[in-house]
């Protein structure tokens, strides 16, 4: 039996690249999986085609840019998954536009902070008590390789911020078998990443894996980066 076999999985971000990925490679492990999008219309196929595999497999719907629906996205989660959730994939982010040095807006800052920062870290507040309680939980917040870029500090800094919270929660998980890490899944070719990235969105598979496959003694705080894991695969060479 698979070690993730029915485990409760939340995949946010989960209709198209890295979070698409990810929810069809947690399916093969067993898992019980709520996938995220911001209309459920956008995660019909998925669900269809887990459900064909024998997923149990559960659409839910928010956009992260409003807090309203962050909270109707967690009750939604706590009901679906009887407040067991095991799994906790935080991926879902928005890239902010290109801009001249010195121009990023207010508005720049604001959305990426609360989308790819804020969000991530109350999704984390929600369900890390629960695994606390059972001494068991997987969380992977997908952060960014992006560096010497003041074009897109908007992005950058809010993926730090992300990366803080991980390192600031290291105390509370110490000795735990409940683990946090973080994964930079590389420079895809998604909508995200834009058709010029070097690598093909399916080379983050297996390496999105690793942090939610590891055991106790790996402990939480670690940089995972996917395409380590992808070198022998012809797509991840572009």
């Amino acid at each position: 039996m698979n070690k993730l076999q029915h485990k409760w999985a939340l995949v946010t971000g989960a209709s198209r690249g890295v979070g698409l990925r990810v929810a069809k490679a947690l399916a093969q492990e067993g898992c019980q999986l709520i996938v995220h999008s911001r209309k459920l219309d956008n995660t019909r196929e998925v669900v269809a085609k887990l459900s064909d595999m024998g997923t149990k497999v559960y659409p839910v719907a928010a956009e992260l840019e409003s807090t309203g629906e962050l909270e109707n996205l967690i009750q939604q989660v706590r009901d679906i998954s009887g407040n067991h959730l095991d799994i906790l994939f935080n991926n879902a982010a928005i890239m902010t536009p290109w801009r001249e040095l010195f121009e990023p807006t207010i508005e720049d800052y604001a959305r990426s902070y609360l989308v790819n920062s804020i969000i991530p870290a109350k999704l984390c507040d929600a369900f890390l008590p629960a695994m606390l309680e059972r001494d068991w939980g997987r969380i992977v917040n997908v952060t960014s390789g992006i560096a010497d870029q003041p074009n897109l500090m908007a992005y950058s800094c809010s993926k730090a911020a992300l990366d803080r919270y991980v390192r600031d929660m290291l105390p509370t998980l110490a000795g735990t078998n409940v683990l946090m890490n973080l994964l930079d899944p590389g420079w895809l070719r998604t909508d995200l990443g834009g058709p010029e990235a070097d690598n093909h969105p399916d080379s983050v598979i297996p390496g999105a894996l690793v942090p939610i496959l590891c055991d106790k003694n790996e402990g939480s705080g670690h940089l995972y980066q996917a395409q380590d894991y992808a070198e022998n695969e012809p797509f991840a060479r572009g």
